[in-house]
């Protein structure tokens, strides 16, 4: 069989009703003429992956913050995982890879430096200006910050990139999420239950025994067990990380199909009006079974207390926090050692927003530089 030459006779081919194709989108804030042999959302992808953005995601900590050692995540690493397990659903569940890669790719990108102790710290500091998020960090970029062309500020996404970001950072204006967001943000929390489990184990703060009392982790040990057979040590450990990964996707894939046919979607206009939400926000069709979201959460809250709050977790934290909490003090007080841009913008933004936006956009790395050049 020939295979299709251009985007949108393979999106026709390829996509199921109720994916988002990328000829339907629409289209930007700004105008722009169509591009020769890209989607919107190639268009879109390529916008991240090129962004400064983007690249400072490589220095950013995931979660354990000052820890030495390379084998723990850091925020690029997550967010390729995340895009790994995004496309398997989207392919399996015939949607457009291409937007889901987009999202996916572009989900993190508003996080600061020093992973939850620097966005809780922000947070705090601007409490009287609007708080400060990542998820509303990603659209600021994506719409403000960035400067990567002439004619327009941000990066002049499509307005379903836009629009999925908005349903990340609770805009109650945003549409119900497309297949493609649910998708997304599942991935998110299959990659990081699962990849915060294995740095835990590594840097020693858990042990795979104590991960092995939790009912959902032992269930994906036992298929694990029945698929390899018994195995010691860290082959135990990846092999079990593993199955936790592959089962839930295709426990995903399983039901979100069924849910789908329950639903009688057959349209991105069905997808919209199932997920219409409520005073607890949108409703969503790609969900797990409930007893695996059961143990997810029951997993998510021994992660919390035995890991992101743990003594030696918290020490560091402390360090870190009092650093990004000086620094940002200080430019308050010097706001003409901001960079130009953001002297610019403190015009119409104020001086602490233009601060916050100054020092999440800071790598872990340079942070610390700043912090021993100004203090």
């Amino acid at each position: 069989m020939t295979p299709p030459t251009d985007w949108q006779a393979r999106e026709s081919a390829l996509l199921a009703d109720w994916a988002m194709h990328a000829a339907e989108t629409a289209g930007r804030v700004h105008p722009e003429p169509p591009h020769p042999f890209r989607s919107p959302y190639q268009r879109d992808r390529d916008r991240i992956v090129h962004s400064a953005a983007f690249r400072r995601l490589a220095h950013k900590t995931q979660v354990f913050t000052g820890y030495q050692g390379d084998y723990h995540r850091s925020r690029l690493t997550h967010t390729l995982e995340v895009t790994s397990i995004a496309r398997t659903l989207a392919r399996a569940l015939a949607l457009n890879e291409d937007l889901v890669e987009t999202l996916a790719l572009g989900h993190d990108i508003g996080h600061p430096p020093l992973g939850h102790a620097g966005e809780d710290t922000l947070n705090e500091l601007l409490e009287n200006d609007g708080g400060f998020s990542h998820n509303a960090q990603a659209l600021r970029i994506m719409e403000l910050l960035e400067r990567r062309y002439p004619q327009f500020p941000g990066l002049n996404l499509s307005r379903e990139v836009l629009d999925a970001q908005a349903t990340r950072k609770r805009d109650g204006s945003a549409p119900p999420p497309l297949l493609e967001t649910q998708v997304v943000d599942a991935a998110d929390s299959i990659a990081y239950d699962t990849h915060d489990a294995d740095d835990a184990v590594e840097l020693g703060l858990v042990t795979l025994d104590e991960l092995l009392s939790l009912p959902l982790v032992a269930e994906a040990a036992g298929r694990a067990e029945e698929r390899y057979g018994p195995l010691q040590g860290g082959e135990r450990r990846r092999a079990v990380l593993h199955e936790l990964v592959d089962w839930q996707v295709a426990g995903l894939i399983a039901n979100t199909r069924s849910g789908l046919e329950r639903l009688g979607i057959d349209s991105v206009a069905a997808v919209r009006e199932a997920c219409r939400g409520d005073a607890q926000g949108p409703r969503r069709i790609v969900v797990h079974e409930a007893h695996v979201a059961a143990g997810k959460a029951e997993l998510e809250s021994f992660l919390f207390k035995r890991v992101y709050r743990s003594e030696r977790v918290m020490k560091v934290r402390v360090a870190v926090q009092r650093k990004m909490r000086e620094l940002f003090d200080w430019y308050c007080g010097h706001p003409d050692e901001l960079p130009q841009s953001f002297r610019s913008r403190a015009v119409d933004h104020g001086v602490r927003r233009s601060v916050a936006d100054y020092i999440a956009g800071m790598t872990d790395r340079f942070l610390e530089q700043d912090y021993a050049r100004r203090l």
